[in-house]
């Protein structure tokens, strides 16, 4: 039983206190300062945790899935979402009343271990294993696929020309390759902890210009736009809406350090509005400045020009550096299983490879999006927190409750397994 195997493990952690813990999947860039988070640094933190490059595929879903469809699938998800890391937050609040029966509860992982055992932490650990390692092969993507169209002004052969019997796409992964292995030797994030920060605000940059020149396109072209894309598009987009919100492995943590622990429900939920607001209105924006034209990256419709060009080259840059940020709880997890929790060159080589291969066989940003977030961010985001939430107040639920978590397992399950088969369907189709 979980709850049996967590008592042991708190009784037996008083021992061990003299003994530095080992890096766990929500380790801090930087190290925990001992002041609590106010309201407003809790809703920045929550923004930056969630909102990412992803963002760039929106205008190419709205185009795919309908403006108003789109919209509808976006601010559904983004209220399940919402209640699904509060789910979390209960849980462990639940769990940690019982004094003494149980360590401190700090990550998902933790979490899972005290719900469910070993088995808890090893589902929690792979499903975080494959959606870091998915996060990471979709910014390969990115960089690929934007430098391909920086470098040939024709569109439609800008992924497949070839140079030296690689096409630029493989090309331009290769020669990230060596370089991120570098960047991924590095033992600890202390030293990668500024590059966090300049990935915020190159993000926002890249938002801003790109919103003014949608808006001065929109004014000017006025392109014909679809409200709906069709019931068979539906679960693509809810893949896609689903990775855009992922964010729950950090949610215990910045519980963790929120100073008023009573609002932090009313602060996520504000946080959570406000993304859904600036996700609906980028996706929006870029899809009636370009229609039917618009690419499943929007900075590829910016055309030639300077601008244009320091967009796309400052977001290939942030996504190089914020690879290997992204990639360190893969390390952490893998490192604990197999290595004792020991650094391993080799292994860490064997990862980086292993993404970029996969980052060759995936032509699409946005479809790459759709299967990360089916796949594995429903089963984060959606099946786990209401499973846990379930297991633990199962005694004092009513038939209302049991009905509400059940249902989010089953809709979490139906979305996983059809958006999986959907989102795989579409990228190994041959697309014109």
């Amino acid at each position: 039983m979980g709850l049996e195997e967590a008592k042991k493990a708190s009784s037996s952690s008083n021992a061990l206190k003299g003994l530095p813990p080992l890096p766990r999947e929500d380790t801090p860039l930087l190290a925990k300062s001992k002041p609590l988070s106010s309201q407003s640094k809790t809703f920045a933190n929550v923004f930056i945790a969630i909102v990412g490059a992803g963002v760039l595929g929106f205008p190419y879903f709205f185009k795919r899935a309908g403006w108003l469809m789109s919209l509808f699938m976006l601010f559904s998800v983004a209220a399940l979402t919402q209640h699904c890391m509060m789910l979390l937050v209960y849980t462990r609040r639940k769990l940690e009343s019982f004094s003494g029966d149980f360590a401190r509860i700090n990550s998902f992982g933790d979490l899972g271990f005290a719900v469910c055992g070993s088995i808890g932490r090893l589902v929690v650990d792979v499903m975080i294993l494959l959606s870091q390692a998915g996060f990471c092969v979709g910014y390969l993507i990115f960089i690929a696929n934007s430098l391909a169209n920086l470098f040939n002004s024709d569109s439609a052969t800008s992924k497949t020309s070839q140079f030296m019997g690689l096409s630029t796409k493989s090309l331009v992964v290769w020669s990230c390759f060596p370089f991120q292995v570098g960047l991924n030797s590095i033992a600890t994030l202390t030293h990668l902890a500024p590059l966090s920060i300049f990935a915020d605000i190159v993000d926002l940059g890249a938002m801003g210009i790109v919103i003014v020149e949608d808006v001065l396109t929109m004014i000017k072209n006025r392109p014909l736009v679809n409200a709906f894309g069709g019931l068979s598009i539906f679960f693509y987009g809810m893949g896609v809406s689903v990775y855009a919100f992922e964010g729950v492995g950090m949610v215990l943590p910045l519980e963790s350090e929120t100073k008023d622990k009573d609002k932090f429900g009313r602060t996520l939920g504000l946080s959570m509005t406000f993304i859904s607001l600036l996700y609906g209105s980028f996706g929006l924006l870029g899809y009636f400045a370009f229609g039917d034209e618009t690419k499943d990256i929007i900075t590829a419709n910016l055309g030639a020009g300077l601008l244009s060009t320091l967009v796309q080259l400052g977001l290939c840059i942030n996504l190089f550096f914020t690879f290997p940020l992204m990639m360190n709880p893969v390390y952490e997890i893998v490192e604990r299983r197999l290595c004792g929790g020991h650094y391993s060159l080799w292994l860490r080589f064997i990862l980086v490879l292993a993404v970029s291969l996969v980052a060759l066989l995936v032509p699409n940003f946005a479809d790459f999006m759709s299967l990360v977030g089916s796949s594995v961010c429903c089963g984060l985001g959606f099946i786990l927190p209401s499973l846990f939430h379930l297991l633990v107040f199962k005694e004092e639920m009513d038939w209302k409750g049991w009905s509400i978590d059940l249902g989010i397992v089953t809709v979490g399950t139906v979305l996983a397994v059809s958006g999986t088969w959907y989102s795989l369907m579409e990228i190994f189709s041959v697309k014109v």
